[in-house]
């Protein structure tokens, strides 16, 4: 497992939650404050919960709690050295917005353009511009994911046989705190506990099928294989970054930036994201709404993923990731 502890947590709240493994038993919760961790499971303040969707479950109560027991230098903290850190993240659903960054869309239609139809390469890039901005007047783009994609924030990527155009996507996720239905644009951020990076694969081989005609895009084959959903290492409290709006979103494939863009180039952002998923479902504690990935996508650098290869990923004030590309058996 790489070693990315030092620069966990980078955030001003100066502490998260984190599911860790102390080498006894199962992975637990934890508590990360610079760079201590405190083991959770065990302490009468949290009533003895074994996971850390047992905290969202009652967020509200929790939150003063664990914000009180972070702020105590005394306790069985150790060292975060040496502690392996998983997911986060139990997600009974996923929701995942598409198509919400406007340069990456505008990227993407370049990329898929073979000049067939005999319009330019700039011709393309200003009307993906034009229909971007005609879609503000609509609403978000969201699809749903399984959980079973997901894994820890250091864990290989497993490319699955037969894949020929592995992408990455990273981007900024919000985790829910509360059981909600219906919210206003206005009260949506309430809902959040708090924030976490996520790297939202995707097989772009996938993703439209010549055989669907209008049935459109395959997401269940292009963005669900294991593991292709990378989260954590963290869960920053919402109160640490209470406007998600202008976080730097960066991905390094083995040394070489490929993503570098803020979250300000969100066409709908965080708070109407949730509303519209609120509309469609209702939302549980533990979610996952994730927000769409920045331009830099691999696709429109020429450049996919390979058995191999490293990423290497970070938000601004969410601490970084680190996952290995590797074949499937």
């Amino acid at each position: 497992m790489p070693d990315k502890h030092p620069e966990l947590i980078d955030h001003a709240g100066a502490w998260a939650l984190a599911k860790a493994d102390f080498g006894v038993g199962e992975p637990v919760p934890a508590l990360v404050s610079r760079d201590r961790i405190l083991d959770l499971s065990a302490r009468p303040e949290t009533a003895g919960a074994r996971t850390v969707t047992e905290l969202l479950e009652r967020w509200e109560t929790v939150f003063p709690v664990l914000a009180e027991v972070a702020a105590d230098p005394g306790g069985a903290w150790r060292p975060l050295a040496g502690v392996a850190l998983h997911s986060p993240v139990e997600p009974r659903q996923v929701f995942q917005a598409g198509a919400n960054y406007r340069t990456h869309v505008i990227d993407l239609a370049a990329a898929h353009h073979d000049g067939s139809d005999g319009r330019s390469v700039e011709e393309v890039r200003a009307q993906a511009a034009a229909a971007m901005d005609a879609r503000l007047a609509g609403a978000p783009f969201v699809f749903t994911g399984l959980p079973s994609a997901v894994c820890g924030p250091y864990d290989d990527v497993v490319l699955p046989r037969g894949a020929s155009q592995p992408d990455w996507e990273l981007e900024l996720a919000a985790v829910i705190g509360r059981r909600t239905r219906r919210v206003p644009v206005g009260d949506a951020l309430d809902a959040v506990a708090g924030w976490v990076i996520v790297n939202d694969l995707t097989l772009r081989e996938k993703v439209f099928r010549r055989d669907a005609g209008a049935l459109g895009a395959d997401w269940l084959a292009a963005k669900n294989p294991p593991t292709f959903l990378p989260a954590g290492p963290v869960i920053v409290p919402r109160q640490a970054i209470p406007n998600p709006g202008d976080l730097r979103i960066t991905l390094r494939l083995n040394g070489r930036v490929m993503q570098d863009e803020s979250t300000k180039d969100m066409l709908f952002d965080t708070a109407r994201i949730i509303a519209y998923c609120s509309e469609a479902a209702t939302l549980l504690p533990g979610d996952l709404v994730l927000t769409g990935s920045p331009a830099g996508n691999g696709l429109a650098h020429g450049r996919l993923l390979r058995p191999g290869d490293l990423m290497e990923s970070a938000i601004t004030g969410l601490g970084a990731q680190a996952n290995h590309c590797v074949a499937e058996p």
